[in-house]
């Protein structure tokens, strides 16, 4: 291959960061937003912000602003001009974006970068619909992330595999509806208190309750159930929170160990978004280091149990009477936010933020190149 010549240029790579979305944990994906498009690495990468409204709406920011909010620190405005619409079988290996209000005017853009976390942007929709689109992306694909949004598939997945849970039960809206009182009893009778009820499917701890007496298990569960049509009441154990890193696709590695300290009773939405001293970071996390290697261990093995990769962030329960340790739930599309801890792991381990932004392009792509290379038909 010639070396490029004084008046040839490498052509960059446009990245389309995916931020918003139609979830509870909507502005939560600015704040990733404005990180992602801040620290990509300019004189590499073409960088088009593409953000999704609350109805489902796409808008190309031409010139994404990164403005002050007073919860969130600096995130993305997403400035509702022109809705655009997405083709994305016009050619493969590409997404095309047209403006609705100008069809002559198009964005392409060679890979995405979502940054959309819970429904309809981690539990695979997005995922599905770039695989169809043929364009490479960033992060775990379509089945490791519906997995991994599941928390009942995923746990019952990762016990299969040995590794270690929290005891819980599973409820879906028409039993609790034709039989709340026969589940109550049964959630008493195999859960000792207190409890935590969460909805299956949601993250960044959105419509989670912690019960502490019988009265109150109802009224938890009722509120679960406005942000899914299945939930959890998974046995409170009284622990620290530790979090680990991973980072591949075929060879995944971790992190070092980082540990959330909550000032708050547990690390609830407002703890770790709401309230700026909510909660606060060890890292690395303060444990003897054989436990930190069995943690980081069971860490990739969850990683692999739920067919992840890219990356994710693995959290894990410690109790703190018996030393025991609990995978809680693998995050396929974790914070990238200034203050998220899948970064600040990775910083702490020798990965600058931009150069893991780096590596997680080129795991996009291995793994696109890889699957194109698949005859499907």
């Amino acid at each position: 291959m010639k070396p490029a010549g004084k008046n040839q240029r490498r052509s960059k790579l446009t990245i389309g960061v995916l931020y918003g979305g139609r979830s509870g944990e909507h502005d939560v994906s600015l704040c990733s937003a404005a990180s992602v498009v801040a620290a990509l690495d300019k004189t590499k990468y073409d960088v088009v912000a593409i953000g999704i409204d609350r109805d489902g709406r796409w808008y190309v920011q031409d010139r994404p602003e990164i403005i002050a909010d007073k919860d969130f620190g600096r995130i993305l405005s997403l400035k509702k001009k022109g809705a655009w619409l997405v083709n994305h079988f016009e050619d493969r290996n590409r997404l095309h974006l047209y403006d609705m209000d100008s069809r002559g005017k198009k964005v392409v853009v060679d890979l995405v970068f979502p940054v959309l976390h819970g429904t309809y942007g981690e539990d695979g929709t997005m995922q599905g619909l770039l695989e169809l689109a043929r364009v490479p992306y960033v992060g775990v694909d379509v089945a490791g992330s519906a997995i991994g949004m599941d928390k009942d598939v995923a746990k019952r997945l990762l016990a299969q595999e040995g590794v270690p849970v929290v005891p819980w039960i599973t409820v879906s809206r028409s039993d609790w509806l034709a039989r709340p009182q026969k589940i109550l009893r049964g959630a008493l009778k195999r859960l000792e208190m207190p409890v935590f009820v969460k909805p299956l499917r949601t993250g960044s701890s959105v419509g989670i309750k912690k019960v502490k007496v019988k009265k109150d298990l109802a009224p938890a569960v009722d509120y679960a159930f406005g942000f899914d049509t299945r939930i959890m009441i998974e046995k409170g154990i009284d622990c620290r929170e530790i979090e680990c890193a991973v980072l591949g696709n075929e060879d995944p590695r971790a992190s070092v160990l980082g540990e959330i300290l909550p000032t708050h009773e547990y690390y609830s939405y407002e703890a770790k978004y709401l309230d700026p001293e909510g909660a606060k970071m060890n890292i690395p996390a303060k444990i003897p280091a054989r436990l930190a290697a069995a943690i980081r261990k069971c860490a990739v093995l969850g990683f692999r149990a739920l067919n992840c990769n890219s990356m994710a962030r693995v959290d894990f329960f410690l109790d703190k009477k018996t030393g025991a340790f609990y995978l809680n739930e693998i995050n396929t599309l974790p914070g990238f936010t200034g203050i998220s801890m899948y970064p600040k792991l990775w910083e702490a381990t020798g990965l600058s933020y931009s150069a893991l932004l780096d590596r997680l392009v080129e795991l996009a792509l291995a793994r696109h190149r890889e699957k194109s290379a698949v005859i499907t038909g």
